[in-house]
């Protein structure tokens, strides 16, 4: 069984049970399937609503998490990011919270496939965005580096398995470089728990609208308190080097251990979405995922 199988699945008629129950007042004239990743399954309700359900217990906390902090947070940064609206509780049907919040148009950079110039121009709005989130004072309690994101003894392991994984597909085979990025991420002291951060923020979590700009930022199911640097794989995956001297224009400084914790994200993260993507025949996101491990690897 693959790692994202659901534990629970929200079909369309569970789903408008549990909407039905919770939202009243929505007419619920039409629904269709926005998507489904490891976490949770994204129902779209009425063109008007996107609707969204843990797949596994793991992620419940994560949402709930949503649930709390993500109106507050949404007031305070450029982009949009999602602000639930309606809340359901568990029940007999579903033992789970889900939340409804409005619908963020944009495609995910996979389909949008900017050349490097709409790459380029993606660097000031993230490094905006980012400086936003990353100056929020918590106004309450958060986990801090609940999957062990920016702990490189806990990193580097499970990157060295998702690239081995991929060689043993036939998919992309790691370098040098890839190696040495990851031995030398082992030398990092403990991660700095000194930032709100978004926690995976990588390809399929930036949209973009039809002139390529960042138009949301979604999935938010990893809001934790952590090193900044967990948030850096876009910086690394997406943008070539003249975006991520804008990038780091509009943020401001940025450390090397940071800088590196990042590096290592993202070729965990590419990783994870290549594997996935191939089992899901998502040839698009497929390529996106193995063109973000060479853009890691490539001039800084």
């Amino acid at each position: 069984m693959r790692e994202w199988a659901p534990e629970v699945t929200v079909d369309e008629a569970l789903a408008r049970r549990l909407i039905a129950v919770c939202c009243p007042d929505l007419a619920l004239r039409s629904m269709s399937l926005l998507g489904e990743g490891f976490d949770t399954t994204v129902w779209r309700v009425d063109d008007r609503w996107v609707f969204r359900f843990p797949r596994r217990e793991t992620v419940v906390r994560g949402l709930t998490n949503e649930i709390s902090w993500l109106p507050r947070l949404a007031r305070r940064l450029p982009l949009p990011i999602p602000s639930p609206t309606y809340v359901g509780e568990p029940s007999d049907g579903y033992p789970w919270p889900f939340y409804g919040a409005p619908f963020l148009p944009g495609r995910e950079l996979a389909d949008a496939a900017p050349d490097d110039g709409g790459r380029a121009a993606l660097g000031r709005p993230l490094g905006l965005f980012l400086r936003a989130l990353h100056d929020t004072k918590p106004a309450g309690e958060l986990p801090v580096d609940p999957v062990g994101r920016a702990d490189m003894t806990v990193r580097v392991p499970k990157t060295r398995q998702r690239l081995a994984e991929l060689e043993q597909l036939g998919l992309w085979r790691a370098p040098r470089e890839a190696h040495e990025v990851m031995d030398a991420a082992l030398g990092l002291g403990p991660p700095e728990p000194t930032a709100v951060v978004h926690g995976d923020l990588h390809l399929r979590h930036l949209l973009v609208d039809d002139a390529g700009r960042p138009s949301a930022v979604i999935d938010w199911i990893d809001l934790s308190c952590n090193d900044p640097g967990v948030d850096l794989a876009l910086y690394w995956s997406v943008l070539p080097p003249e975006g991520r001297s804008a990038f780091r224009d509009a943020y401001g400084a940025i450390t090397d251990g940071q800088l590196l914790r990042g590096r290592v994200v993202s070729l965990f993260v590419c990783a994870s979405l290549a594997i996935y993507a191939h089992h899901e025949r998502m040839a698009q996101l497929e390529r996106e995922a193995l063109a973000g491990l060479d853009r890691t690897l490539g001039p800084v």
